[in-house]
């Protein structure tokens, strides 16, 4: 008997151990499509990666050119700082660059001519020190012995300290650090060359700085733009002035100081405490005071401590009396907003950071000003610290019975 369609389909159907398979489900073939990777998805893969690589790549050429990123903002507050003495000479005639070239001589005459006061002062010190150790060293011989019942000589103890290995090893560690602290020179004085050439070409082509940026901005965004240019040069300027003045301050008032006490090299370390303190935000004070304490300690440690005291003294005439008024006039300026300035720029930048924060927080103030709309202040007590007197309230109440 021939088998029928039937038949051969069952067979076909039928297993070799004689069950029969499941039916494929219905629709089987529309499941297939829709498990398919959709055609976006390997392109938002590869966008996705793309990103990632471009940022990881941005990431890592930003934390190589950070130090190149800090000299150029530095060059560029400089530049700022500098752009009313170049932009008045320049009114009068003068090019551009030789304007900045001999406002950068001048600074470079004072900065040298104060080194070599400073470097010359420091080394008159040195070699009076050196000379008079033996001496030092006697007088302290003489008060252990007198003190402490013993024999010490000075022969034995400059014997057990130049054969010590205290020395020796200072001695080693001193050779080997020798080339690191050249390397630091060397690294100091490029960075200088780098930030002097930046500031340079920023203050002798402003002009052109500032058209090449206004040239990709429509005309209401170059007039915020030339407006917050203007306003960064009136408040780094009126920093420095305010800064440079206080230092004059500072530096008559300790001369006077010095001076009268009989202190050598007086007219240097009132220089010295001058620019330190007032340009070296925080610690310059401290700074500033020591150099002066160390030159009248080897006169008389009793002057040391007038020194001290003087320091001190005027570090909060400056702070509440002098400052205030100062800074009121140029920089305008808040004393609380100031010194959080410094600390966030401390924590941003280090010593540039706190070099620059307040005159960049001035200008963002001075030009956010104009976009904050102010309204009267109503005439209320309590606006100028005083309390609104209730009639019911205890002191009414007490002052009825003091009245009666």
């Amino acid at each position: 008997m021939a088998p029928t369609d039937e038949t051969a389909q069952v067979d076909q159907q039928t297993s070799p151990s004689g069950t029969t398979p499941p039916a494929p489900p219905p629709g089987g073939d529309a499941v297939a499509r829709g498990a398919r990777m959709p055609r976006w998805l390997p392109r938002a893969m590869v966008l996705a990666l793309t990103l990632i690589a471009v940022f990881q790549l941005g990431s890592w050429a930003f934390h190589q050119l950070i130090g190149l990123l800090i000299n150029i903002l530095i060059a560029f507050f400089l530049a700022l700082a500098i752009e009313p003495a170049v932009s008045w000479m320049a009114s009068y005639g003068m090019r551009r660059g030789m304007a900045t070239f001999l406002v950068f001589f001048g600074l470079l005459v004072v900065t040298a001519g104060f080194v070599a006061l400073l470097g010359s002062m420091l080394a008159g010190q040195i070699i009076k020190m050196i000379e008079g150790f033996p001496e030092y060293l006697d007088s302290v011989i003489n008060w252990i012995n007198s003190s402490f019942h013993t024999d010490l000589r000075r022969v034995d103890v400059q014997d057990s300290l130049v054969h010590s290995d205290w020395l020796r090893k200072y001695v080693q560690n001193s050779a080997t650090g020798v080339l690191d602290v050249s390397a630091q020179v060397l690294g100091g004085l490029f960075k200088l060359l780098t930030i002097t050439l930046f500031s340079f070409y920023f203050a002798a082509d402003g002009p052109r700085l500032r058209r090449a940026l206004c040239s990709v901005l429509p005309p209401a965004r170059q007039a915020e733009v030339l407006r917050a240019w203007e306003i960064a040069v009136d408040k780094t300027g009126g920093y420095l002035y305010s800064r440079g003045l206080m230092a004059l301050i500072s530096g008559i008032a300790h001369y006077i100081l010095l001076e009268s006490l009989g202190v050598p090299y007086a007219p240097v370390l009132a220089v010295w405490v001058g620019l330190v303190s007032q340009f070296i935000p925080t610690i310059g004070t401290y700074l500033a005071g020591a150099l002066p304490m160390l030159i009248a300690f080897t006169v008389d440690p009793w002057y040391a401590l007038w020194v001290l005291v003087f320091v001190v003294i005027y570090q909060q005439f400056e702070n509440y009396v002098l400052q205030p008024k100062l800074t009121s006039k140029t920089v305008d300026i808040h004393p609380a907003v100031a010194f959080g300035s410094v600390i966030a720029g401390t924590a941003l930048l280090g010593a540039v950071g706190a070099l620059i924060a307040i005159p960049a927080v001035a200008t963002l103030q001075a030009f956010l000003g104009a976009y904050v709309k102010r309204y009267d202040v109503t005439d209320d007590p309590r606006v100028h610290g005083r309390r609104i007197r209730r009639p019911g309230s205890v002191r009414a109440r007490l002052r009825g019975l003091l009245g009666r």
